[in-house]
């Protein structure tokens, strides 16, 4: 099983990078898991508690679970990872995502290179650059459109905790990735390097074109 980690910053283009690769392979070919669902549960507190958590920041992750989950998947079991309400800052209560064994995993996430024992699972590690002001563009109308967040607490957080972390944390660690990818899902070329490794490894050396 080759299992792709693809980091970078908020709004880079990392889900778009993964469905790019995913179209090109076909469906039902690739297995993807999104870190944003490995969100610690935090249900034991209160609403006004959860919404201080500062969710950039890598320990927020269950990691743990998330390593225990792709090693399921390498030894060919199905795992269900949680899914993440942000409305409400927990995890669902009764909904879950089916991870089955497939050839190919790509997982996505801020911190998906950030973690020395997550990075020691990935056979292919890739980071999507994105310049800043491009970043914020897309959460600030991420965040208004699907988590029903507020401009003021979108500024609050992005001062507060997105800016710092992604300093301190996510723009370190590009130097892990095998395979930087300016521009998120505007680089074609990018993209299509990433989607040769996957077919050869699929294919035993071929690319899909050549079948």
């Amino acid at each position: 099983m080759l299992i792709i980690g693809i980091a970078g910053g908020t709004g880079s283009g990392k889900t778009t990078v993964a469905r790019s690769v995913i179209d090109r392979l076909g469906p039902g070919k690739v297995t993807f898991i999104s870190q944003d669902n490995y969100y610690k549960d935090h249900s034991h507190l209160s609403l006004s508690k959860r919404e201080a958590i500062n969710y950039d920041h890598p320990l927020v992750f269950d990691n743990e679970l998330l390593i225990e989950h792709l090693n399921c998947l390498r030894e060919g079991q199905t795992a269900h990872a949680p899914v993440y309400d942000f409305t409400i800052h927990t995890r669902s209560a009764d909904e879950t995502v089916e991870l089955k064994p497939n050839n190919i995993v790509i997982i996505e996430g801020l911190h998906v290179l950030s973690d020395e024992n997550l990075r020691q699972l990935l056979d292919i590690k890739v980071f999507v650059d994105t310049d800043p002001d491009v970043r914020i563009l897309r959460r600030v109308l991420r965040d208004i459109e699907e988590r029903g967040r507020t401009i003021q607490s979108i500024h609050h957080q992005y001062l507060n905790s997105v800016k710092p972390m992604h300093e301190a944390f996510i723009e370190p660690s590009k130097k892990y990735a095998d395979l930087i990818i300016p521009d998120g899902g505007h680089n074609e070329v990018g993209i299509q390097m990433l989607s040769i490794l996957t077919e050869k490894y699929l294919t035993g050396g071929r690319t899909l074109d050549e079948e």
